[in-house]
């Protein structure tokens, strides 16, 4: 097995680092949140064209999850339940969104790419909640 180069060991191990990730991960969550509450008139139907009714409570929805969650993540308080709700609001969003077997040619091909791209999100919030629930555990203390 090969080590980890030094310079690499010091990007990671630096204290900015993981809230970088973290803010880097949940930046899309937070701008969509902060763009939607401004354009509420928009948010709702964006959800209504979706199919999403009412259209209010669906844009109200989200955007609660949105901000929310993406501050928890972004904070690292509660990071399992920020990236939760996340995670579920981009399934539900992404399945509506975006079902591609449903379409034909490049219309498909994009919808088949903006898919797997949420679903990449999904596995990233899940991995930011594994890591934070680790960073709470005492270190592995050897019995032997």
């Amino acid at each position: 097995m090969t080590k980890t180069p030094s310079w690499v060991d010091a990007i990671l191990e630096w204290q900015w680092t993981g809230w970088l990730a973290r803010l880097g991960l949940a930046s899309a969550y937070l701008l969509g949140g902060i763009v939607k509450f401004t354009h509420f008139s928009a948010a709702i139907a964006e959800q209504e064209h979706f199919g999403f009714h009412p259209g209010w409570a669906w844009a109200l929805a989200a955007i609660s999850v949105e901000l929310i969650g993406s501050l928890l993540v972004i904070t690292g308080r509660l990071v399992w339940f920020g990236a939760g709700a996340l995670g579920v609001l981009t399934a539900i969003a992404t399945l509506a969104a975006s079902p591609f077997w449903n379409m034909q040619g490049q219309e498909r091909f994009m919808a088949t790419n903006t898919f797997f791209e949420h679903i990449g999100l999904i596995g990233g919030l899940a991995l930011a909640a594994i890591l934070a629930e680790r960073e709470k555990r005492p270190p592995y203390e050897s019995s032997h």
